[in-house]
């Protein structure tokens, strides 16, 4: 009786989730000019193989995501490179499975258990997604079958492939890296309160996290209702600018805590400090979880309310009109970013997380795929959009004539990424046992989303046994998987 209510429950929820898409966005298609056309084809057929050998031509990939990288949904919206090489090179396209983030697991879990399995679904967002629990559930499978980390084409991305591995085998087709956090301002709100340029100041080694604290300081009033902090990254950015992680990964693919380290202490510290004199953003009942934009309404920024806010530099490629509605004029310079500030005690090195985001990001085969081919030759278009140079220029002239990118911003995320890549540094949190991932995030957001916050110290210890008895279960869990 218990295994048909079960099934029944399965069929239901095999309904509700294919209903979801009867009223999901159509998608558009976008062209571009014949020249780009031609170009684009041209260095495809240098970098990749001809439609007449390439396994997975002519196909449809089911794309399983929290998000849709590859088509477009409106005119002002920027036409993905890859996916139109995947196009219009190999006669193919995707059929686009939408889920939220935190629905993921079980929703993927659903389409595999139906026998509708997806073939290809996004492996990381700003941190770990289907990486090591959902390999170790068999929800995903190893891509070596599919993706040669030998090939030219692959080759520089084998070590940090090499991280995400179970048994010697990868489990992520990982494209590039891009930084998970960068610092939004508005130019014009600096003006008004006297402060440098954050640029400016990191293109002088100036950028630091005394400055960045004072700044906070100095522009922070409860009772104007200004705050200098608002959404979620920043309660972990500090830690990011230590070039560390509260739990990392070694070599030999073991998770560790890290929360003795002094750099983090620092960081910590900073962020406490931040926290305790109201400089990050709560609502009229004191909810510190609270975001002014939550709702959809207006961050702050534009009108003075918000200082920082501290996201992914991709937030800049989406329509003025919703940029512009929130955070200021980009049409007038009025908007920049910077990485984020540097540890004045540290070594004078810059430090910015790397994050699998949007088509620069990673992805997974999904197991039971009934069209494996399809999408590791998707998956070598959008490699092959990140390192082709004369696909990157058009990108870059895409930014520029629809989302008004400045000759500055162009170099800035340049610089930003640069900055990334020299050490790559990870958040493992999002696919963890759900005891982990409880204290994980308990002592990741306790500092910022409290109203009397505890200190670094006091939190270390109130979850040092914790992490280290639940770290030790994960390890455990990986080594039996490895084992059998």
């Amino acid at each position: 009786m218990k295994r048909f209510i079960a099934l029944a429950l399965v069929i239901l929820m095999i309904v509700a989730f294919a209903g979801c898409g009867s009223n999901k966005r159509q998608p558009i298609q976008l062209t571009l000019s014949t020249e780009d056309s031609e170009a684009i084809l041209q260095a495809a057929g240098v970098r990749l193989p001809d439609i007449s050998v390439a396994a997975g031509a002519n196909s449809v990939v089911q794309f399983f995501g929290w998000g849709d990288p590859f088509q477009n949904y409106n005119e002002d919206e920027i036409v993905s490179l890859a996916y139109w090489t995947f196009q219009n090179k190999y006669n193919s396209s995707i059929n686009y499975i939408e889920t939220t983030y935190f629905e993921r697991n079980d929703d993927l879990a659903l389409l595999i258990t139906s026998g509708s399995p997806p073939d290809m679904c996004i492996g990381g967002n700003g941190s770990t997604a289907m990486y090591p629990m959902n390999c170790i559930k068999e929800m995903v499978q190893p891509v070596d079958p599919w993706i040669d980390y030998n090939d030219p084409l692959w080759a520089p991305m084998k070590n940090l492939a090499d991280l995400f591995t179970l048994h010697g085998e990868h489990y992520q087709i990982t494209i590039d890296t891009a930084p998970s956090n960068v610092v939004l301002y508005n130019r014009r709100i600096m003006e008004e309160y006297g402060f440098d340029d954050p640029a400016d100041l990191y293109w002088n080694d100036e950028w630091t996290w005394d400055v960045f604290y004072d700044m906070c300081m100095e522009f922070s009033d409860v009772d104007e209702d200004r705050f200098a902090l608002d959404g979620y990254p920043y309660s972990s950015a500090m830690i990011e600018a230590s070039g560390e992680q509260i739990m990392q990964i070694d070599e030999n693919g073991r998770f560790y805590s890290n929360v003795d380290s002094p750099a983090i202490e620092r960081a910590q510290d900073i962020l406490y400090n931040l926290c305790k004199n109201d400089c990050n953003y709560r609502d009229a009942s004191g909810n510190h979880w609270a975001r002014r934009d939550q709702d959809g309404g207006p961050c702050g920024m534009k009108d003075g309310k918000l200082l920082f806010y501290i996201l992914g530099e991709s937030f800049f490629q989406q329509p003025v009109d919703t940029i512009e509605a929130n955070f200021g004029a980009i049409s007038e310079g009025e908007l920049m970013f910077a990485p984020l500030p540097r540890d004045p005690l540290g070594d004078g090195t810059y430090f910015l997380a790397s994050s699998f985001v949007d088509i620069y990001g990673c992805y997974c085969i999904v197991s039971n795929a009934r069209n494996p081919e399809g999408a590791a030759l998707l998956a070598a278009c959008i490699r092959f959009k990140v390192i082709d140079p004369v696909v990157s220029n058009i990108a870059t002239r895409q930014l520029k004539e629809t989302y008004l990118w400045s000759d500055e911003m162009v170099e800035m995320s340049e610089e930003c990424a640069k900055i990334a890549e020299a050490h790559r540094v990870f958040d493992l949190g999002g696919n963890l046992p759900d005891n982990l991932g409880n204290a994980l995030n308990g002592i990741s957001w306790a500092i910022a989303r409290s109203s009397d916050p505890q200190s670094w110290g006091q939190l270390k210890e109130q979850y040092r046994e914790q992490l280290d008895y639940y770290i030790e279960e994960l390890n455990s869990l990986i080594d039996d998987f490895n084992a059998s």
